[in-house]
């Protein structure tokens, strides 16, 4: 083999191996790219879940909902003494927000649990509203009586027990629209303003409604919401 022939095999041994480190320093630095754009589509993902839900509560408290009166569907219990004992309120000075901690379960469910426990005697419980997971309202109890539902405060309170998809207690959209506009309603019937809109957990300590307890954000949000609709009768 001639010397010239050895070089350039040389040169062509070198030129491989150049193109070869050239290669494969575009596949690292393609790979690191496909790795920051995965990491970043994640973390854009996970703040589009968590607006969609958590932070429907950042666009709440500021939805544009009037306290026209809502339609419900009149379904009163009978009267028994472990949900429904007939006794008229001595005034009404508040409303008071519950959830159902039943996850999953209709406004039509609730109402009928209801009225079993006066063939179960299980236990006293019973609320005057309760809004459903499509938004739908029925009336169990006249605002005028006492529910079963807030303790000592029973007696000068209306009640709305509140139905949630998940462990969670977190309101849908349509859950929670027609619980604004319900309350709005109620507290321009009677004369009432946001800050007499109490939850249960503001009675009693109970960790109810959940996640109106554990989200005091999400509180104030419904309560903002519930005063623009207090103000704007439609």
């Amino acid at each position: 083999m001639t010397k010239r022939r050895e070089r350039k095999i040389k040169r062509n041994l070198r030129k491989s191996r150049e193109q070869s480190r050239l290669h494969r320093g575009w596949r690292q630095h393609l790979a690191g790219i496909l790795l920051v754009a995965v990491i970043i589509f994640l973390i854009v993902l996970f703040f589009m879940i968590r607006c969609s839900r958590g932070t429907g509560k950042a666009e709440r408290g500021s939805m544009k909902i009037e306290s026209v009166k809502p339609d419900f569907d009149v379904q009163l219990l009978s009267i028994n003494e472990y949900s429904r004992p007939g006794i008229e309120v001595d005034s009404i000075e508040g409303i008071v927000i519950h959830y159902t901690a039943n996850p999953g379960a209709s406004a039509q469910d609730n109402r009928n649990y209801f009225e079993n426990l006066a063939k179960n005697h299980k236990t006293k419980a019973s609320s005057n509203f309760i809004v459903g997971l499509d938004g739908e309202i029925i009336q169990c109890i006249p605002t005028w009586e006492i529910a079963y539902a807030s303790n000592e405060r029973n007696g000068d309170t209306v009640s709305i027990e509140v139905c949630h998809p998940d462990e969670t207690g977190y309101f849908n959209d349509a859950t929670y629209r027609s619980l604004v506009q319900l309350t709005a309603w109620l507290c321009n019937k009677y004369g009432l303003k946001a800050d007499q809109v109490i939850r249960h957990y503001d009675v009693t300590g109970k960790n109810c409604p959940k996640y109106f307890v554990e989200h005091e954000d999400a509180w104030d949000n419904f309560l903002k919401d519930v005063a623009y609709a207090i103000k704007h009768k439609g």
